[in-house]
């Protein structure tokens, strides 16, 4: 009867080590994901606060115009009520600055909702990767006694 048994555990765990390999990695493109959705986020809230900054502002105000590495270039507003908005593949369209700051609100929007949905699949696949290593030590456990045992049985000469 032992022996029907340790095939089929030793054949679970194999399984059981290719679904939590298949889960982490599933884990990782989520949370990859993840951070992509962040990113974009917080680039959007920026051109949300510029975009607002902006409508404050009167036309040839004095601006500082960021170009990377905390560089800034210093520029002048030509208009306080137009702006150039990218609306993806490279393409830019002109709006007005609250044509502009609904749109970006939208894309916000669009993103906290797709950031909520990843993060509900992380949850739920960080709970299996959980359940499953759990599974994993109860069973290399359950089998690491068994071998126990059947030595055990063979140092005292038992069939």
């Amino acid at each position: 009867m032992e022996k029907e048994r340790a095939p089929s555990d030793e054949e679970t765990l194999r399984r059981l080590v290719v679904e939590l390999r298949i889960l982490e990695g599933t884990a990782e493109t989520l949370q990859a994901r993840l951070n992509l959705v962040n990113a974009a986020l917080t680039e959007l809230n920026f051109a949300k606060m510029t975009l607002e900054g902006v409508e404050k502002e009167k036309s040839e105000a004095p601006l500082f115009v960021p170009i990377g590495g905390g560089s800034y270039v210093q520029a002048k507003l030509a208009s306080s009520d137009k702006v150039i908005l990218g609306i993806g593949s490279g393409v830019s369209v002109e709006k007005t600055v609250a044509e502009a700051k609904e749109t970006v609100g939208n894309r916000i929007a669009d993103l906290e909702k797709t950031r909520t949905t990843l993060q509900q699949q992380l949850v739920q696949v960080v709970n299996r990767i959980q359940d499953g290593r759990a599974m994993f030590q109860e069973l290399t456990a359950k089998m690491s006694e068994a071998e126990r045992q059947r030595d055990v049985q063979e140092t005292e000469g038992r069939p």
